[in-house]
């Protein structure tokens, strides 16, 4: 490691200096850099507290928690496609068959995310952040594995421009950025995000679908009216049901959650609350239970779309989730409430999660600002000096 240091600051540093003839790549440069070891920069004034967990080490903490999901993503889309076909495979042929239709839309992400991110830190003169490693990972677990590759590109694209830079960068966002992907396919290209378009079925000319089978999802079904289809309990918890990459197994994603709340990453105020929230919201419809969607248990809910997803590694989004403790059990609370009410009420957007959690983002701050200022207020009281009563 040592001789690499060595040849990195004395042999390539230079070239990308002031004065070198890559100095207009100094932030290219710095950002590789500090991806193979950490620099022996110091700060030189104010007061600070040394810690080992900076921004590099949490946002691989986050994709650590994210390869599980991941990994059994690729595995249902190979599961999924040889399904429809009727076709008996081996564990290692689905999850080669989903390797090569996932890992394309995982580098797309990456490359087009971080070709955006050096463009605009060498416009800009400032660092390249750590942010997108977590984004470059979430927008294509989003997504179903049908989408086209220059559509991924593309939503990348607007989700680093408008939904980071032109705050400011990564910290400073008040939308998610993969969401923010997300709600830009979903409404430029809406036939691309619903139906029955989860199952890659790219064949050779002749081939065809079984006859009888359909590719919508749980949510769709529901949507339709054809509780009668729901796949069982235990399928929806596990995941080997249709839907976006990363967003059919609950159990896979239990597992990341467990991974962020052991290192701290994870806010387990933001996760309990959304899933109390989901739960009030179905009881509170199963009261009036008008139709089938609104009669189906409200555990459901929790094991059904992007819900458990979008409540472990979207509502706890650091940056756009609420800061204060309080805020954040009315933050996640308010977005378990939200993505239930529109799912069962609002039929165009099945899903639900998406728009409950931007909604959210957006009151985040105002969530924050009011418990500040209760807290102000409880803490004004107390420091009143009683009144005493003299008797003449």
């Amino acid at each position: 490691m040592k001789a690499l240091i060595q040849f990195v600051e004395n042999k390539i540093q230079p070239n990308f200096e002031k004065g070198g003839k890559f100095h207009k790549f100094h932030r290219s440069f710095e950002a590789f850099q500090t991806f193979l070891y950490v620099k022996g920069d110091v700060t030189r004034q104010g007061s600070h507290i040394r810690d080992a967990v900076d921004m590099k080490r949490t946002m691989f903490h986050v994709v650590i928690a994210l390869t599980p999901v991941l990994l059994f993503g690729m595995w249902n889309a190979g599961l999924q496609h040889y399904r429809a076909l009727g076709m008996d495979v081996s564990f290692w042929n689905e999850f080669w068959f989903g390797f090569l239709r996932v890992l394309p839309i995982v580098v797309v992400s990456y490359v087009v995310g971080l070709a955006v991110e050096f463009i605009f830190a060498e416009i800009r003169n400032h660092e390249v952040n750590e942010g997108f490693l977590v984004s470059g990972m979430l927008i294509p677990l989003i997504v179903p594995v049908t989408t086209p590759l220059w559509m991924v590109a593309l939503a990348t694209i607007f989700a680093v421009i408008i939904g980071k830079e032109v705050f400011g960068g990564t910290g400073m966002n008040i939308l998610n950025p993969a969401l923010l992907a997300r709600a830009f396919l979903f409404f430029a290209y809406p036939a691309f995000m619903s139906g029955e378009i989860w199952i890659n079925t790219t064949l050779r000319e002749g081939q065809a679908l079984v006859d009888g089978f359909s590719g919508a999802t749980p949510l769709a079904m529901l949507a339709a009216n054809e509780v009668q289809n729901l796949p069982s309990v235990l399928e929806m918890f596990l995941g080997t049901i249709p839907g976006s990459i990363g967003e059919t197994s609950t159990l896979a994603i239990l597992i990341g959650a467990l991974i962020l709340i052991a290192t701290g990453v994870g806010s387990l105020r933001i996760i309990l609350s959304v899933v109390v929230g989901g739960l009030f919201m179905g009881l509170l419809l199963n009261l009036f239970s008008v139709n089938e969607f609104m009669a189906i248990p409200p555990y459901y809910h929790l094991i059904m779309g992007g819900f458990a997803f979008g409540a472990v590694f979207m509502a706890t989004d650091p940056v756009t989730a609420s800061q204060t403790p309080r805020g954040k059990y009315i933050y996640g609370f308010l977005i378990g409430v939200l993505t239930v009410l529109i799912r069962v009420l609002n039929p165009a957007y099945p899903e639900g999660m998406m728009l409950a959690i931007l909604l959210m983002n957006v009151f985040a701050p105002l969530i924050d600002h009011y418990v500040v200022e209760a807290n102000m207020k409880r803490r004004l009281k107390r420091m009143k000096p009683s009144t005493v009563k003299v008797q003449a």
